[in-house]
């Protein structure tokens, strides 16, 4: 094996998949999900990395990024993650940079590990060779019945121990669908996820009004850029003798955003997204600053793309298994993982993260 290996072609594309009934959250509604697609060749083999963002981004990687791209050796996916930082310089550190950003290092460690012929998860060093996942969905936008069968499948179906459902764009009804959530899933820990929806003294209004359903897990209860906002909630459970753990950190890209979270005590369960924070460098990176913190790390969403790094991951505890995600990667992807008594397993027998884009996709868009 050479010292470096040419990078011979950069594909992009992106992909609309409309949802199957409309969703929404606490600050958001939608109806369809994109994710971006790189694809990258060398050595006689293709690594393959994605985020789930605008189809603009498909632009950004082809146009601006390309030839910067197409400089970096995947032998040394670490060293092009610093080059790419720099490329995206002046089109600032989050957002849309940090998304293509992100699904370029995705793809160059795939290829790395391809062309070694090991396992993703081999080659990052795993300590786990299974990964538990939650149930994630609970729109806001599904009616009772729709918010009751969802969660109870994944309980019944997948054997997930856990699910998630979300909060806050009616906070008055909202107590009345987390009865109904509880009676779906009987002794499975309940999730809820206000995604920001919420000030301190709502949120901590909220959480005592449905203790007595045991919600373990309160989901950015304020905006995740507040982390004085997030610690007053969690101070405020804490004093309130309840066992709900406060978690926030899917929006977070760079290093000082986590480091923020942390630093303040703003959670008990940092979150992570490989998609949004530079890739899996960059979500490797957030895992050694929960370590370091003695606090509790979690995926957020992607449960194919996370599911090889999560591996690797110290002190995680799960990754989500996104409603929207779980269909998306299901549809466009050959090798995604199918969970059984509520853990995913990587592919040993695959080299990489296990995934191919499959050809002649109807569903593009770019």
């Amino acid at each position: 094996m050479p010292n470096t290996v040419p990078i011979d072609a950069l594909r992009v594309s992106a992909y609309r998949i409309p949802c199957d009934a409309p969703e929404a959250d606490g600050t958001l509604t939608w109806r369809a999900t994109t994710l971006v697609a790189v694809e990258l060749d060398a050595g006689g083999h293709t690594g393959v990395g994605y985020s789930y963002t605008d189809s603009c981004v498909v632009g950004l990687l082809n146009d601006t990024l390309a030839d910067a791209i197409r400089a970096q050796d995947p032998l040394a996916p670490q060293r092009a993650h610093r080059a790419l930082l720099h490329a995206v310089r002046n089109l600032g550190g989050n957002g849309l940079a940090m998304d293509a950003l992100s699904a370029v290092d995705c793809a160059l460690w795939d290829l790395k590990a391809r062309l070694l012929d090991v396992p993703l998860c081999v080659l990052f060093g795993a300590v786990r060779d299974a990964v538990p996942i939650y149930g994630s969905g609970g729109f806001t936008s599904y009616d009772d019945g729709q918010l009751a069968k969802q969660l109870a499948d994944w309980v019944e179906r997948d054997g997930c121990h856990a699910v998630k459902m979300k909060i806050g764009a009616e906070i008055g009804r909202d107590p009345a669908r987390v009865a109904i959530a509880r009676r779906a899933i009987g002794d499975a820990a309940l999730f809820v996820d206000a995604n920001g929806a919420l000030t301190p003294r709502t949120a901590l209004a909220f959480i005592e009004t449905v203790a007595r359903h045991d919600v373990r897990w309160f989901e950015e209860p304020v905006s995740s850029d507040d982390a004085s906002g997030l610690r007053r909630v969690r101070d405020g459970i804490g004093a309130r003798g309840l066992a709900v753990d406060v978690a926030a950190g899917e929006y977070a890209a760079t290093p000082e955003a986590f480091r923020t979270l942390l630093r303040t005590e703003a959670v008990d369960v940092l979150q992570a997204d490989a998609t949004r924070c530079g890739g899996f460098t960059g979500f490797l990176a957030a895992a050694a600053q929960a370590d370091a913190a003695h606090t509790d790390f979690s995926a957020h969403c992607a449960p194919a793309l996370h599911l090889h790094v999560a591996c690797a991951a110290p002190r995680l505890r799960h990754i989500e298994w996104f409603h929207d995600h779980v269909r998306v990667e299901a549809m466009l992807f050959d090798g995604v993982p199918v969970p059984a008594a509520g853990v995913i397993r990587p592919d040993l027998s695959r080299a990489g993260n296990g995934l191919t884009l499959r050809a002649g996709l109807a569903c593009r868009v770019a």
